[in-house]
């Protein structure tokens, strides 16, 4: 796969045009600094340190001599940390360097090369970008990781399903397996039917063949985390089949994959003190004469038998499995991504993950690394008098609750039945994809909670 990795931060040091991101309240102190001839221009071109707002300041001989960049209010619930994200797709290409007045410089740096990120598979990418001088004291290697693994998982969502489907998924986990020398199995075939009854169900409508991918790194004797990411490549809805406005985004239904990849590329590459699992079961939802049908019971590998309520709500089925994997080796912390449902969608909107714990602590430390990664999230509830909606007649359980309430809710106590000795387990229900550009987020794949949950694992099992 193309990798369109953002360019690395250029070394300490290196000469480059300063860049100043400045505040409202910062603004009068600094105005009051500037030469006469500066006043004069931003005077005369309008500026005022509005977020966004660019002033590209000239030296005597007319060549670019300075950069101003306007935050805004920085301080208060509107502050946007990634705000100099929008830098690399303002300025001209050149080498900047960022004066260190008024912002974080590691973040910023960070947002810098966030925002350099461009999907360039398919087409060139346009000319030259501008390149970022690292900060002093920042450390560049570790900037660079976490960017360059966002650009990665972005990449993988980017990508369209008639290039990645669950062979190529399986390939880009072996890849990264290789890249930082982890263990890696595949179950497929007789053996994913035997062991992973609802994952073979979901995929076998498609001519592309199911898999269970299973990624191990670090010592064995280290603290056990487990990460598991929904990997559809493409979402149909089977039989229950989306319309064609349902389908258009459905190549990020593997969404959950990539932020699962992406977090352990962050993790293994820092070199954390953990035992690492990733999971990932790798389907296309297809339909075929092979589709599984509304109202067919499908065993699982937990032993609970599954009613089929709804052939769309495939993400959840394939996790079970994957969940009682993961549950049979009792891991510290169990983490599940997954662009799950719609509901998480229309309760807080495209840009702000749910999450869903029964551990308290846990729950405060995840909302706490989120605020800290400018990765944010929000805790619902696994209320658990709404497991009844789940309730089957002729089953130990419903994949759908059948009712137009609490969706995410009724998803996520799906799959806490399948994994009963973790009480450290994390889901996240994400859109995985910037409808609109952002700054530091361009618009489109997005591998939402994937820093935050490499900040969380950092903070305690540091290095």
């Amino acid at each position: 796969m193309t990798n369109s990795a953002p360019p690395e931060l250029l070394p300490a040091g290196t000469p480059g045009i300063p860049v100043r991101c400045v505040g409202t309240a910062d603004w009068p102190a600094l105005e009051a600094a500037l030469s006469p001839v500066h006043r004069a221009y931003l005077k005369a071109t309008d500026f005022a340190p509005k977020a966004g707002r660019l002033a590209l300041l000239p030296g005597a001989d007319g060549s670019l001599a300075r950069v101003l960049f306007g935050l805004g209010e920085t301080e208060g619930p509107g502050r946007d940390r990634l705000a100099a994200g929008r830098l690399p797709t303002l300025l001209p290409p050149g080498r900047y360097r960022l004066e260190e007045a008024g912002i974080d410089p590691a973040e910023a740096a960070l947002a810098w090369l966030l925002g350099s990120y461009r999907f360039g598979r398919y087409r060139a990418a346009p000319g030259e970008r501008p390149r970022l001088v690292a900060p002093e004291g920042a450390d560049a290697a570790e900037i660079g990781r976490i960017a360059a693994a966002v650009a990665h998982g972005r990449d993988l969502i980017n990508t369209p399903a008639n290039d990645l489907g669950p062979a190529e998924i399986e390939a880009e986990a072996r890849d990264l397996a290789r890249r930082h020398g982890a263990g890696i199995a595949v179950v497929e075939g007789a053996a994913l039917a035997r062991d992973f009854p609802l994952v073979q169900a979901v995929g076998a409508a498609s001519v592309r063949a199911p898999r269970l991918i299973d990624l191990a790194w670090g010592p064995e004797d280290a603290p056990r985390v487990t990460l598991v990411g929904k990997g559809v490549a493409f979402d149909t809805g089977g039989l229950d089949i989306k319309p064609s406005a349902g389908m258009l985004l459905m190549k990020k239904d593997m969404g959950g994959a990539a932020a699962a990849l992406a977090a352990a590329d962050m993790v293994m590459g820092a070199g954390l003190r953990l035992r690492l699992r990733v999971i990932v079961p790798a389907v296309e939802n297809a339909v075929s004469g092979a589709a599984f049908r509304p109202g067919d019971v499908l065993a699982s590998r937990a032993g609970l038998r599954v009613e089929i309520g709804n052939t769309d709500a495939e993400g959840r089925l394939i996790l079970a499995d994957a969940l009682a994997l993961a549950d049979a080796d009792e891991p510290e912390i169990l983490i599940d991504f997954a662009t799950l449902t719609g509901a998480a969608r229309v309760a807080l909107g495209p840009d702000l993950p749910a999450f869903f714990t029964e551990d308290e602590d846990l729950a405060a430390a995840v909302a706490a690394a989120g605020q800290e990664a400018a990765d944010p999230v929000w805790r619902l509830p696994l209320h658990a008098p709404y497991a009844s909606l789940l309730d089957s007649k002729v089953a130990d359980l419903n994949n759908v609750s059948g009712g137009p309430f609490a969706g995410a809710i009724t998803a996520a106590l799906f799959l806490r039945r399948f994994a009963p000795r973790t009480r450290a387990h994390v889901h996240f229900d994400l859109y995985g994809w910037n409808p609109s550009a952002k700054a530091g987020r361009p618009e489109g794949g997005e591998v939402q909670t994937a820093r935050l949950v490499y900040g969380l694992l950092k903070s305690r099992y540091g290095r």
